[in-house]
């Protein structure tokens, strides 16, 4: 089932135009920076967006400007793991594993992942209970599992939201998702 559902809707978010990415992310960005987790939040770990995700380039950027401490996640495909480090330059990432761009070697700045406010979080799919689906490796999962004291926003485009997931015990929800039309908040929802 999560197979079929991962397959759809990365096919339905490969249809969307460049256009509509940017403009919708926009909205999503606005969305996000006026929120009190946000705006609270000293160290923001982003994912770096790519294929079509909620565009998170601007929203890193922008964070950086206004004096955010960025942190991005580096893969570590041989542990399965999301190694934290801090971004100073949007210049410091170069394409990694599965082609994302993340620091370059001599750019690492390792952070806990016990130091994290806020953790901006990917996926393909969402339920409006906060369950998600990712691309399957549980990264995402196991970071989430780990970071106990961060809070945790989903980034998605409204039309990867569905009404209910199925969920294993592994599995990691996100405090609250964030599109271009509202904000979901599953705790009020359930």
């Amino acid at each position: 089932m999560k197979n079929s559902l991962r397959e759809q809707f990365l096919k339905k978010r490969k249809e969307i135009t460049k256009s509509k990415l940017i403009t919708n992310s926009r909205q999503i960005q606005q969305l996000l920076f006026s929120t009190t987790w946000y705006r609270s939040a000293s160290k923001i770990l982003f994912y770096v967006s790519f294929n079509n995700e909620v565009h998170t380039h601007e929203m890193i950027k922008d964070a950086l400007l206004n004096g955010k401490t960025v942190l991005v996640p580096k893969c570590d495909t041989e542990k399965n793991i999301l190694c934290i480090s801090q971004l100073i330059h949007w210049d410091d990432l170069e394409k990694g594993a599965y082609s994302i761009l993340e620091p370059r070697q001599d750019c690492l700045r390792a952070v806990p992942v016990s130091s994290v406010d806020l953790i901006i979080v990917p996926g393909v799919v969402f339920d409006t209970k906060g369950n998600r689906i990712g691309y399957g490796k549980g990264f995402y999962d196991r970071l989430l599992q780990e970071a106990k004291n961060a809070y945790s926003i989903g980034l998605a485009f409204e039309s990867q939201i569905i009404e209910s997931i199925p969920s294993e015990e592994h599995d990691e929800k996100v405090d609250i998702i964030i599109t271009e039309d509202r904000i979901i908040q599953p705790q009020i929802i359930t």
